[in-house]
């Protein structure tokens, strides 16, 4: 990846705003923890249905979350070298437009934590990564098509205590979801790179 491949040059962060179905929260130097998805991760329909009728914005991230952990779709991200794609489009950037803090690649979706650096919007932090490895596991695969889901579910990290329950959370997600016995096993995270 290169800085030229970058589509949305540095811009004004937005505070809160809705793209798509979810709230999403943007300003300068604030801890986020984000999660996305693959396109096939999850049916359209169940999708539209647990957003209508989740109560809260918690509440639809953990019903969601329950599905995606499941396995559904092609699971392309389980691929060592899709996998590799997208761990790296996640470290090209880290310290330049955001701080790298903690991430896991699951098959079918993956958990990252980024502290925001002021003039890189997180709408263009993640359009970037999703559109250079969209293209790239597209190329890699000799396939096309929608690689990502077009929304994503972010949450600024509050205090210590949230920072570090969502670390662990981000963390232990290969082996709450049966991946692992332990979180530095999983490959493409950072509790292996860590380890290493």
């Amino acid at each position: 990846m290169t800085a030229s491949e970058e589509p949305h040059p540095p811009g004004p962060h937005k505070g809160w705003h809705h793209r798509g179905y979810l709230p999403h929260f943007d300003a300068g130097a604030v801890v986020q923890s984000i999660t996305f998805r693959l396109a096939d991760s999850l049916p359209r329909r169940v999708y539209e249905d647990i957003l209508s009728s989740a109560k809260t914005d918690e509440d639809r991230f953990r019903r969601l979350d329950g599905l995606i952990d499941r396995g559904r779709g092609a699971c392309i991200l389980k691929l060592p070298d899709v996998a590799a794609l997208v761990e790296n489009a996640f470290l090209f950037f880290d310290g330049r437009r955001y701080r790298l803090l903690s991430w896991t690649i699951m098959p079918n979706h993956v958990h990252v934590m980024i502290e925001q650096i002021g003039g890189y919007p997180l709408g263009g932090v993640l359009h970037s990564w999703k559109s250079f490895t969209a293209k790239a596991i597209n190329k890699l695969r000799g396939s096309s098509g929608a690689i990502w889901s077009p929304d994503y579910h972010d949450r600024f990290i509050r205090n210590t205590e949230h920072y570090e329950y969502a670390c662990s959370y981000i963390e232990q997600n290969p082996v709450k979801a049966g991946l692992a016995i332990r979180a530095e096993d999983w490959r493409f995270s950072s509790a292996y790179r860590r380890s290493a």
